[in-house]
C-alpha cells in the first residue's frame, strides 16, 4: 500500500538504488541507536545484578505490563487517532481467561488446563473481544469513541463483580498458577523480570516496525484524512478495526503477565479506575511515541509505591496520592502535551542533537 504517489515516494533500496553492500543494513541500523538507549538497554539486561527483589518485582515488571498495555492505548491513539478507553478492559477479558481456562483456586469455573494451552486460548479471548468492541468502536468518533469504550469499560466491571457463577464475583480468582518450565520457576523475581522485559521489548519493536510498515503507514493515513484515503481505495472500517485487534492483543499479552504476577483477577483489576489509568500512563509518558507509555508506567509505579509513604511522612493523608497523579497529568497536558519523551525531544534539539527519537507517531521518521 502506498500513502504518496509514485512520483511523490522516495525510492528505497533494491533495484532501484542497487544493490546494497553485505551488512551495510546493519551498520545503517546501529549507527541510528542513540548512545543513551544503549546504555538503558544495557542496564535493563544487568538490572537483576542491580536491584533487589522489590525493585526487579513491584516496580520493573509490574512497569513493564503497564507499559505493554499503555502501549495499546498508544498505538490507538498515536497511529490511529483513537482514543480508547477500554484497553484495561481487554487486558482483564484475557487475564480472566487465563484464570479460568487455567490452574487456580476459585470455586467458580477452573478448568484445570496446563498454562502452554491456558494462555494462548486466553490472549485469543481478549483479542477477539477488543476487536469486536473496536468493531463498534470505530463506527463512533471523538468523544463518542472515548464515551463507547468507557461505557464498554464500565459494563465489563459490573459484569464481572455480580457474576459468580464464573467470575466468582467482587472476590475474583485467587491463587492462579504461574508456568513452571524448564525447570523455572517463572513467578520468581528474577526470570519473571525477565520475561517480562523480553515481551515489552518485542511488543515495543513490533509496534515500531508496524508503524514503518504498508498497514501501519495506511493507519496514519487514516487518522490524517479517512476520506482521502476512502478515495483512494482504502478500507478505512477494516484498518481501524485491525488496528483494535492488533491494540487488544498487545493488551492481552500484559493481562496473562499481569494475572500471573498476582495470582488472581477480580473486578477492580480491570475497573474503570484502572482504565483511567492506563490513559494517564499513555500520556504522561507520551502518547506519540511507544517509548513512552513504557516511560509513564515505570513513573506511576515509582509512585504507586512510594507516593503513598512519603504523603504519610509529611503528614497527608495517603488516599491523596490519586490527587498527585492527577496534578501531574494536568501539569503534563498543559505544558508538554506529548509527555516526558516530548521534553526529552526537545532538550536533544535544544542541546544541538540531530535526528529524531524513532518511531514517533506524528513525524515521518516512524
Amino acid at each position: 500500500m502506498a500513502l504518496a504517489s509514485d512520483s511523490n515516494r522516495p525510492q528505497a533500496g533494491g533495484a532501484h538504488a542497487g544493490a546494497a553492500p553485505a551488512g551495510a543494513g546493519f551498520a545503517d541500523w546501529a549507527q541510528k541507536i542513540h548512545p543513551a538507549a544503549a546504555l538503558v538497554a544495557i542496564i535493563l539486561l544487568f538490572m537483576p545484578a542491580l536491584a533487589n527483589s522489590f525493585w526487579l518485582f513491584q516496580i520493573f515488571s509490574w512497569s513493564f505490563i503497564l507499559g505493554m498495555i499503555g502501549l495499546s492505548v498508544m498505538f490507538l491513539a498515536g497511529y490511529g487517532g483513537m482514543v480508547s478507553l477500554m484497553q484495561m478492559t481487554v487486558a482483564g477479558v484475557a487475564a480472566y481467561a487465563c484464570a479460568i481456562f487455567g490452574v487456580s483456586a476459585s470455586p467458580a469455573v477452573n478448568l484445570g488446563w496446563p498454562w502452554w494451552l491456558a494462555a494462548p486460548v486466553a490472549l485469543a479471548t481478549g483479542t477477539a473481544f477488543g476487536a469486536l468492541a473496536g468493531a463498534l468502536a470505530v463506527r463512533t468518533d471523538g468523544i463518542y469513541t472515548i464515551m463507547i469504550t468507557l461505557a464498554i469499560a464500565a459494563a465489563f466491571f459490573y459484569f464481572t463483580n455480580e457474576n459468580y457463577a464464573i467470575f466468582n464475583g467482587h472476590t475474583g480468582i485467587n491463587a492462579v498458577a504461574a508456568p513452571h518450565f524448564l525447570g523455572v520457576d517463572w513467578h520468581a523475581a528474577i526470570p519473571f523480570y525477565y520475561l517480562t522485559l523480553a515481551i515489552a521489548a518485542a511488543c515495543y519493536f513490533a509496534v515500531l516496525y508496524l508503524s514503518k510498515a504498508p498497514f501501519g503507514l495506511a493507519l496514519q493515513g487514516v487518522r490524517d484524512n479517512p476520506r482521502r484515503m476512502a478515495a483512494l481505495g482504502f478500507n478505512v472500517t477494516a484498518h481501524r478495526v485491525a488496528a483494535y485487534a492488533f491494540a487488544s492483543f498487545l493488551a492481552s499479552l500484559g493481562g496473562v503477565l499481569l494475572v500471573w504476577m498476582n495470582g488472581e483477577i477480580a473486578p477492580s483489576t480491570a475497573g474503570v479506575d484502572a482504565a483511567i489509568d492506563i490513559l494517564v500512563i499513555a500520556v504522561v509518558g507520551g502518547v506519540t511515541r511507544p517509548i513512552g507509555p513504557f516511560v509513564g508506567a515505570l513513573l506511576y509505579a515509582i509512585l504507586k509505591a512510594f507516593a503513598i509513604d512519603l504523603l504519610v511522612a509529611v503528614g497527608l493523608n495517603g488516599a491523596r496520592f490519586r490527587m498527585l497523579i492527577g496534578l501531574g497529568f494536568l501539569a503534563i497536558v498543559l505544558f508538554s502535551p506529548d509527555g516526558f519523551v516530548g521534553l526529552w525531544a526537545r532538550f536533544r534539539a535544544a542541546s544541538g542533537a540531530a535526528g529524531k527519537i524513532p518511531g514517533g507517531a506524528g513525524s515521518r521518521d516512524g
